[in-house]
């Protein structure tokens, strides 16, 4: 029975898992206090967890029908986000875990998102591709066992990732943050094919599994310009519809092609963009044509949450993998290379 605990950003999650199921995940969010600054401000952010974590995890309990002397074992963000956040879900996630008797777990965030869809489908397959798509990280990974080998990253965003195209795009188009769902509700009314917006690295010698996005976030603000410039304001629906195809198309033109070209019959899609509507339908188009299975989980469990950080805890207690010290410490910038993520404090310099 393993409580997973999320704070890497602006959501505090809480999140019961056994065996592979989901017992139980709440989720308190602090977007609606970072929306009038268009985009999440730490110090705020920090402060939302201190004031959530509490009744998040007595909630979870309380679905899950659980008291805390029966948790197994505590898993808990430790990397990459924002440091004052993963810091008050450290610092909660330890008090449990020594309040219990039980041992702790630090997972990496992005391992977290790649676990969520072992909540619905079940075991990964080996291997499989994932694409991680959210707010700070688009990546194209090739994952064999998710905790006890390492992940092999096949290409990364070299800039902004796609939610920070969505996000920055929304805001020139006077959209609300977050970007995301703005983009994709105003896109419903659009033309996608009314801008010819640009495919970013898709041309013949680019690298096939690197992403970049600040282009494509320029040519949508240069498209808004020169409305504006002629006096008008841009056709917003026609830009957000336009905009999120070429976004689908390149995410999910590479992800096909990292599947093809090592053989690969699974695709999963996680993070928070894996609920766009768009990107969602234009892989499950390209998957059925290539004779792919495509995977994504449940809305709900796409953007941040502590029983995708269960899920790894779950997996890693399965494993007999060896849980972290107490003084196990944060990672704001940890790279993706293993589920587990237990990095310790730096040894003190003594000054003679």
């Amino acid at each position: 029975m393993v409580l997973g605990i999320e704070s890497s950003c602006d959501e505090t999650g809480a999140g019961i898992v056994q065996d592979g199921k989901l017992l139980a995940h709440v989720v308190a969010s602090s977007m609606d206090e970072h929306a009038r600054f268009g985009g999440v401000v730490p110090e705020i952010a920090a402060r939302a967890h201190l004031h959530a974590f509490n009744p998040v995890v007595r909630q979870a309990l309380d679905r899950a029908g659980l008291r805390l002397k029966q948790i197994d074992a505590v898993a808990v963000t430790t990397g990459p986000g924002l440091s004052g956040a993963l810091q008050v879900g450290l610092a909660g996630a330890k008090t449990l875990a020594y309040a219990a008797g039980v041992p702790l777990y630090g997972v990496h965030h992005l391992a977290g998102h790649v676990a969520a869809d072992t909540l619905e489908h079940g075991p990964l397959p080996d291997p499989c591709v994932v694409l991680i798509v959210s707010g700070g990280h688009t990546s194209l990974l090739l994952v064999r066992d998710l905790v006890r080998e390492p992940i092999l990253h096949l290409g990364d965003t070299l800039d902004d990732a796609a939610g920070e195209c969505f996000d920055k795009v929304a805001r020139i188009l006077g959209l609300p943050y977050p970007g995301g769902p703005a983009i994709d509700r105003a896109a419903h009314d659009g033309d996608p094919k009314a801008v010819a917006f640009p495919r970013p690295l898709t041309r013949p010698g680019d690298d096939p599994y690197a992403f970049s996005f600040s282009g494509l976030k320029t040519a949508a603000a240069r498209w808004a310009e020169k409305h504006r410039q002629r006096g008008e304001e841009p056709p917003v629906a026609d830009g957000a519809a336009a905009l999120q195809e070429a976004v689908a198309d390149v995410l999910t033109r590479k992800a096909l092609a990292a599947c093809r070209d090592y053989d690969v019959k699974t695709l999963i899609v996680v993070g928070g963009v894996a609920a766009n509507s768009r990107v969602r339908a234009l892989a499950e188009r390209r998957c059925a044509s290539a004779g792919i299975e495509l995977r994504v989980p449940p809305m709900t469990l796409c953007t941040d949450n502590g029983a995708m950080i269960a899920a790894v805890g779950d997996l890693l207690v399965r494993s007999g993998a060896e849980p972290a010290p107490l003084t196990v410490s944060i990672d704001p910038s940890a790279p993706l290379e293993y589920a587990s993520l237990t990095p310790l404090p730096a040894t003190p310099v003594k000054i003679p």
